[in-house]
C-alpha cells in the first residue's frame, strides 16, 4: 500500500498540488490523469522518492518493491536485453551476478564456498531460475523474438529499447508498478497484451495514459489532477468521465447561484452604503460580497480546443489508386508490390509493428519520396492535407505564432482573424506572440491541426496524430474526425481513436499486408487465416 499525507507540491512559486491525501492499495489500478502540465509524470516521481515534495510524506508498506518504467533509452547500452529486463529486480540481479562470479573462479575458499550456498538459496526463494524465462517470456509478449534477447542494448532502435525497459518494469512481480505512458511505440496487438497482463496482476499499479481504450481496460480506478488537488475515483476511465461531467454542471449551478448573489449584494451596498440608517447591513453584506470574490471556485485546469474540418468540395470517384508500389530504405524493403484503391468516404487506418512503412507510406503519397517502382495517382478533385509524424521543419523560422498561422490563411486575413483562431486552439493572450521555434511537441501538433483546418482539404493524411497530445486534444480531433465527410488516411496506436474513426483497415506484417472493410474491433478478432496477407514481401 502508499499512503499519501497532506504532500504538496511547488515550482517556482507556482503550486501543482496542495494536501493531497490519497491511498493506493494491493490489487487496484490506478489512471493518473490531467491536463498537460497539471503534474501527472512528476506526482510519479514523488511516488517513487526521485523528487521531494514540499510539504508531507509518502509512507510505503516495509519490505514492499516498487518498479518504475525507466525513461533514460540509454541507461543501459553497454547490457544485453535479458540483463536489463532482469535488472529490474535489482536484489535478484545483484545475487546472480555475485553467484556467477564466484562460479567463474578455478578455485574457491571455504568461506567462498559457504557464501555460494547462502547465495544459492536466496537465489532459488526469488525465482532466480526462472528469471531468464519470465524475461524471456516479457519481450516476446512485447513483440522482442529471442534473435533480440541477447543483444547489447546499444544496438537496438528506440522503438525497441523502450520495450525493453517496459519489459523491465513488469519483471517479477513487484509489489507496486508505476507507469508513465507504457503504451508509447507498441502496435495495436502488443498493447492488447499489456492490457492482459495489467489486468490479470494482483499488486498496485498507477499509470499515466492518454489512451483511454487502455485506462477502461486496466483501470479499476481513476486518480484526476485537478483544481490543483488529486481526487481518486472507483471506476475506469469512462466511468470517472460521466462523473466528472456531473459534477461540473453542479459547480456550474452552484457559480451560476453565487454570481446571482454577488450581483444582489453589490446593488444592496451601492444603494445603501451612503445612507446612515442602512449602512450597518451594507457593510455586513460588503464583508459577504468581499469573502464571496475572494473564494472563487477554482478554475478546472481542462481545456479542450476547437477543432472541426471543413471540406471546400466533395472528392469525385477516383480519390486515389496505388498500384505495384515499392520502396526500399537503407537496404531493408518495407513496401513491395502494394496496391490499394481508396474510395470515396473511406477512413482507412493503417496498422502494423513496423511504423517505418506507414511512415514510408504516407511520405510516398504526399510526394515527399519517390517510389523504387509502382505507381500513384491522385484523382482531379483531390485537395489533401497531411500531418507528419516529424513536423520539426514547419517550425524552424522565427516567427511569432501570429505570422507562423498567417502564412496558411486567406490572403484578405490579418491579426485579428489569427488570434481568434489560434485562441481557439488553446493560444490565448501573449501566448499567440510566443515563437514558434519553441513550442513543446503538443503545441506544434495543435499549430498543425489549425494549418489543415485553414486548408479546406477534402483528404486529411494524419501518421500518429495524437503523439503528445493531451486527453482532451485527443478527444476533440477524436471528434472533428469521426464528423469529417470526406476521407481520411491515418496512423494511430490509439485503440479507441482508431475504431471509432476508421471504416476500413490496412494492416502491414512481415509477410507483407491485408486489408478489410471494417472497424478495427472487429478486425482485431478476426482469425489468423482470415488475415492471410493479400501480398508478401
Amino acid at each position: 500500500m502508499i499512503q499519501v499525507n497532506g504532500v504538496s507540491l511547488s515550482f517556482g512559486g507556482r503550486s501543482l498540488f496542495a494536501d493531497v491525501q490519497a491511498k493506493f492499495l494491493p490489487g487496484n489500478c490506478y489512471g493518473l490523469i490531467g491536463a498537460n502540465g497539471a503534474g501527472k509524470s512528476t506526482f510519479l516521481k514523488v511516488l517513487s522518492g526521485e523528487i521531494e515534495p514540499s510539504e508531507g510524506r509518502i509512507s510505503i508498506e516495509p519490505n514492499k518493491r516498487m518498479a518504475v518504467l525507466q525513461q533514460n533509452q540509454f541507461a543501459y547500452d553497454e547490457h544485453t536485453v535479458l540483463d536489463t529486463v532482469i535488472m529490474g529486480f535489482s536484489k535478484l540481479y545483484d545475487i546472480m551476478k555475485k553467484r556467477d562470479e564466484l562460479y567463474s573462479k578455478e578455485e574457491m575458499t571455504e568461506e567462498e564456498g559457504m557464501l555460494v550456498g547462502e547465495l544459492e538459496a536466496e537465489f532459488a526463494e526469488l525465482g532466480g531460475y526462472e528469471a531468464e524465462a519470465d524475461a524471456s517470456t516479457l519481450l516476446d509478449g512485447l513483440g522482442l523474438s529471442t534473435d533480440f534477447h541477447y543483444k547489447l542494448m546499444k544496438e537496438l532502435e528506440g522503438p525497441d529499447k523502450v520495450r525493453v525497459l517496459l519489459a523491465q518494469a513488469l519483471f517479477g512481480n513487484p509489489d507496486i508498478l508505476l507507469l508513465d505512458e507504457p503504451t508509447n511505440g507498441l502496435d495495436l496487438r502488443t498493447i492488447r497484451w499489456l492490457e492482459e497482463f495489467l489486468a490479470n496482476f494482483e499488486n498496485t499499479v498507477i499509470v499515466v495514459s492518454h489512451d483511454r481504450h487502455f485506462l477502461n481496460n486496466v483501470c479499476t480506478h481513476i486518480a484526476d489532477i485537478d483544481y490543483g488537488q488529486i481526487k481518486v475515483y472507483v471506476g475506469n476511465y469512462d466511468f470517472w468521465y460521466q462523473a466528472s461531467q456531473l459534477a461540473a454542471q453542479q459547480r456550474q449551478q452552484d457559480n451560476k447561484k453565487r454570481e446571482a448573489k454577488v450581483k444582489e449584494l453589490k446593488a444592496f451596498v451601492e444603494r445603501f452604503s451612503s445612507n446612515a440608517s442602512k449602512a450597518k447591513q451594507a457593510t455586513s453584506r460588503k464583508k459577504l460580497l468581499d469573502k464571496l470574490e475572494m473564494d472563487d471556485f477554482p478554475a478546472s485546469t481542462r481545456k479542450f480546443p476547437y477543432v472541426a474540418f471543413k471540406p471546400e468540395r466533395a472528392c469525385g470517384k477516383i480519390v486515389l489508386e496505388i498500384e505495384g508500389l515499392s520502396k526500399s530504405i537503407d537496404g531493408e524493403q518495407l513496401l513491395d508490390n502494394f496496391n490499394l484503391t481508396v474510395q470515396q468516404n473511406d477512413k482507412i487506418a493503417f496498422i502494423g509493428s513496423n511504423s517505418l512503412v506507414k511512415t514510408t507510406l504516407f511520405q510516398l503519397i504526399m510526394g515527399e519520396l519517390e517510389p523504387d517502382a509502382g505507381t500513384i495517382r491522385w484523382g482531379t478533385t483531390i485537395t489533401k492535407e497531411y500531418l507528419p509524424k516529424e513536423n520539426d521543419a514547419y517550425f524552424e523560422d522565427d516567427y511569432s505564432l501570429i505570422e507562423w498561422l498567417l502564412q496558411y490563411a486567406p490572403p484578405a486575413e490579418g491579426e485579428q482573424f489569427a488570434r481568434s483562431f489560434l485562441g481557439r486552439m488553446l493560444f490565448s493572450g501573449d501566448e499567440a506572440k510566443k515563437k514558434a521555434t519553441v513550442l513543446s511537441g503538443g503545441e506544434k501538433v495543435r499549430c498543425m491541426l489549425s494549418k489543415m483546418m485553414l486548408s479546406g482539404a477534402n483528404v486529411i493524411v494524419m501518421d500518429e496524430p495524437t503523439n503528445h497530445l493531451d486527453l482532451e486534444s485527443i478527444t476533440a480531433l477524436n471528434n472533428a474526425l469521426i464528423k469529417f465527410p470526406e476521407v481520411i488516411l491515418f496512423s494511430s496506436h490509439d485503440y479507441e481513436f482508431s475504431n471509432t474513426v476508421a471504416n476500413r483497415i490496412v494492416e502491414f506484417t512481415a509477410d507483407g499486408y491485408s486489408e478489410r472493410s471494417m472497424r478495427l474491433e472487429e478486425y482485431l478478432a478476426l482469425s489468423e487465416s482470415d488475415r492471410r496477407p493479400v501480398s508478401f514481401l
